[in-house]
């Protein structure tokens, strides 16, 4: 890289920096940062704090206790962090990715650590899960915010949490119920979306998707094959004090008898006529899915469901199929929620990046509040990267289907 296009990074990176000091209220500890953040984007091989320390020529043990017990706000970090993607990137059709992520570990000290499915090595083993928000538009494609994933053993265990240092404030909570924290938080801090999208651990729940549509989101989640319900509204019987031509009272609503039975999509598949969509341009060539989307009454609690977009997708080169619920509006086009329900892919991108790039899954810390400063710290160190990818004119995603105009908020360096 030419010398000058290595100093303007420099002079870049210090401005950007910067902008997070009032986050951090001494002078030891924006120094400590500004190490870890420099550290993060160097060349180092391995990037966890005894690397990052020896090499920038500070006690190992001063960076480990700036994360473990140094009083700064790593709140505040993210919420700066937040701010600035929302002043400086914001869109009006700004996609949220919702996704996991996991870390291999050998020991059972690592915060929230057990036997579980771990991404990272294609298998139930022993490693640690992070849920996270990404941020997706046709320019930047960064993570916004993360939440160590806690199973209950690490809760309900006393000696556990005190060893961990887990605040008492910090409750179990399933994956989808930590993507809406997030998502909330996200919106709080004046982040706006438009539209959603998760695979089919999040989509799979009502819940999570009623909470996302009371957000104002337009979803487009995936869901797994064995979702049920109609293609047409069945007929429900609403209480009625006693129940026809029998001396037995009812107080819920339920089906008809006279109702057609639920389906599950994967059955409705087959009747379907698919067409091809073009979905996204790889090294590789073209992504093609041939898809059809419908109206659906998904199965909730035995009735049917609000009405939304049943899509029935199948991969025309190797014939996987996929398949998407969506509450967009009832006139949007296929096309868009194809966009929607495929950029998925941007967050298993900034995964990957995250952890070849700026060590995300190098963390040797232990401690609940170093691993997550440590979580929140790697995604600092990625916006930066992505800004400077996108001021350098490096290339850029597309998704030039999306309905929604850009913005033109200016940025700073």
């Amino acid at each position: 890289m030419d010398i000058h296009v290595l100093q303007s990074i420099r002079e870049q990176l210090d401005a950007y920096l910067s902008l997070y000091a009032d986050c951090i209220k001494t002078e030891p500890s924006r120094q400590h940062m500004n190490t870890y953040i420099n550290g993060q984007i160097g060349n180092l091989e391995r990037k966890n704090v005894e690397a990052i320390a020896l090499d920038a020529g500070v006690p190992p043990r001063t960076l480990q206790e700036f994360l473990a017990i140094h009083r700064w706000s790593d709140d505040a970090v993210r919420t700066r962090l937040q701010q600035l993607v929302e002043q400086v990137h914001g869109v009006d059709n700004a996609i949220a990715v919702i996704d996991e992520t996991s870390f291999a570990k050998k020991g059972n000290k690592t915060t929230g650590v057990q036997r579980q499915y771990c991404g990272s090595t294609g298998k139930k083993d022993n490693c640690v899960v992070s849920v996270h928000v990404g941020y997706s538009t046709p320019d930047l494609q960064t993570l916004l915010d993360t939440d160590l994933y806690l199973p209950e053993q690490w809760l309900s265990d006393c000696e556990l949490r005190d060893e961990a240092g887990i605040p008492d404030t910090v409750q179990f909570r399933t994956k989808p119920v930590i993507a809406i924290d997030l998502l909330r938080r996200c919106i709080d801090n004046g982040v706006k979306f438009k539209y959603l999208s998760a695979d089919e651990l999040y989509g799979r729940s009502g819940e999570f998707r009623r909470e996302v549509e009371s957000m104002g989101l337009t979803y487009v989640v995936e869901v797994p094959s064995s979702t049920s319900g109609w293609l047409k509204r069945p007929t429900v019987v609403k209480p009625a004090g006693v129940a026809p031509q029998t001396s037995r009272c009812f107080t819920r609503t339920r089906l008809s008898p006279k109702a057609a039975r639920h389906r599950r999509v994967d059955k409705i598949a087959p009747e379907c006529t698919l067409q091809a969509y073009h979905i996204k341009d790889t090294d590789k060539g073209p992504v093609v899915w041939e898809a059809k989307a419908m109206r659906f009454y998904p199965r909730e609690n035995g009735l049917p469901g609000k009405p939304c977009w049943l899509i029935i997708a199948r991969n025309v080169l190797d014939g996987e199929m996929k398949y998407f619920l969506s509450n967009a509006a009832k006139d949007a086009s296929i096309e868009s929620m194809l966009h929607v329900a495929f950029s998925r892919s941007a967050i298993e991108r900034l995964f990957k990046d995250s952890k070849g790039l700026v060590g995300l899954d190098h963390f040797e810390a232990r401690k609940y509040k170093a691993v997550m400063r440590h979580l929140i710290l790697s995604m600092v160190s990625m916006l930066f990267l992505a800004q400077q990818t996108q001021r350098l004119g490096e290339k850029k995603s597309r998704m030039d289907n999306l309905p929604g105009s850009r913005s033109h908020r200016s940025a700073t360096g």
